[in-house]
């Protein structure tokens, strides 16, 4: 489940690692946001991707609240559950 996100620019295009409630990572890049694009733009497609991954991994609905940037080229946004999953059998 992921608990975090980080969304890096750099030369070659926007780079995103994704952290997880139980102390995992993931790392990559946003393979369909052209190195060009602007901050905005990054941003929401890193955040469709964890609210895809959260809903279809762990069928929990998840928002994405960016904080404000501490350093150029950076942003961190803090995933928290918007919805609690549907109870088994009811």
């Amino acid at each position: 489940m992921p608990k975090g996100i980080v969304v890096l620019a750099t030369p070659d295009g926007w780079r995103l690692s994704v952290l997880t409630l139980d102390g995992g990572m993931f790392c990559g890049r946003l393979a369909d946001v052209p190195v060009d694009a602007g901050t905005a733009e990054a941003r929401a497609a890193a955040a469709a991707m964890v609210v895809g991954l959260a809903r279809d991994v762990r069928g929990v609905r998840v928002d994405v609240t960016w904080d404000p940037p501490r350093e150029p080229g950076c942003w961190t946004g803090q995933v928290t559950v918007a919805a609690p999953p549907p109870k088994a059998g009811g």
